[in-house]
């Protein structure tokens, strides 16, 4: 699940803390998405399940609620190129996004943790889930003089002297495709083609030495989470 989902958040962690990590530890489950899970009375498929509007997983809530709001991106454009209520439903009935997710193949977990310790001295955090709203990735940070709170819509800041907030407001309603994770993948090729046509490697911020090392970090990660013990680095 981390390589999947959240080596982006590795990346980040390991780009802000400016140090290498050295120790981690890691618990994970999947706690829920099981056969055993599955409310009695739920078909295959959500679009010919009985209880599919008293489901929170319903594909059919997930998907045709996206085209109802009028968002035609991510998640919806994954399972249908041309994005409508007919089509999605069509890949609801026939694909793999509308089967029933108590009852698919699945074996990944559905809820992980993984607590980080850098050379620095500093600690991270990071918390996978599916059991929360969906507001996409946040980032807390704590510091000797103050408090960041994260997201795609803001910045906000705390500062422990003043004991007051400040918010910088964060443009996040680009879902066309250089707003790929938050704007992020556009940024990455333009640096990288920057760096080509300077011929100046500095202009890579993260470049192929940072990403082995936050994929070292997930695969540690899932070393201790399988056999329940630190790994140190």
């Amino acid at each position: 699940m981390l390589m999947a989902k959240c080596c982006h958040d590795l990346d980040w962690i390991r780009y802000v803390m400016n140090s290498k990590c050295t120790s981690i530890q890691s618990f994970g489950t999947l706690k829920h998405f099981r056969s055993d899970q599955k409310p009695e009375g739920a078909a295959d498929r959500c679009v010919n399940c009985s209880i599919e509007t008293e489901c929170p997983y319903s594909a059919k809530k997930l998907y045709i609620g996206c085209v109802k709001k009028g968002s035609t991106g991510w998640p919806v454009n994954v399972i249908t190129p041309k994005v409508n209520e007919a089509n999605v439903m069509e890949a609801l009935r026939v694909g793999p996004y509308g089967r029933c997710v108590y009852n698919c193949d699945n074996d990944v977990v559905d809820n992980q943790v993984v607590n980080m310790l850098f050379k620095s001295g500093a600690t991270a955090s990071l918390t996978m889930t599916a059991f929360a709203e969906g507001r996409h990735r946040e980032t807390r940070i704590f510091g000797t003089k103050g408090e960041l709170a994260i997201d795609r819509n803001s910045i906000r800041l705390f500062d422990f002297l003043t004991d007051k907030w400040d918010e910088i407001k964060l443009d996040s309603s680009d879902h066309s495709i250089i707003g790929g994770h938050g704007g992020g993948d556009y940024v990455l090729i333009e640096k990288f083609i920057d760096a080509i046509r300077n011929n100046d490697k500095t202009l890579i911020l993260s470049g192929a030495e940072e990403t082995l090392e936050s994929h070292l970090m997930i695969f540690a990660a899932e070393k201790s989470r399988r056999e329940n013990i630190v790994v140190n680095l």
